[in-house]
């Protein structure tokens, strides 16, 4: 897959999956060349690599957005 399928690739899948795990965080906050740049860096070459690879990174930004939300209540 080229580089630019793969990002439409985690795009569907982070709209599909807005509401679980930080995908919210890449629909509203990242960019299309955002995600190929980590596809790049990474050297991510399938659908499921890019997906898994780059669904860590929004897992992270969750769980800080979740240690956020405990600390003000």
């Amino acid at each position: 897959m080229t580089t630019n399928e793969l990002v439409e690739a985690v795009v569907k899948h982070a709209v599909a999956n807005y509401e679980n795990g930080g995908w919210d965080y890449l629909v509203e906050c990242h960019t299309r060349k955002d995600i190929a740049e980590w596809i790049e860096q990474d050297g991510w070459t399938t659908e499921d690599e890019a997906i898994k690879g780059i669904g860590r990174i929004m897992r992270i930004l969750d769980e800080r957005r979740k240690d956020v939300r405990a600390e003000i209540f």
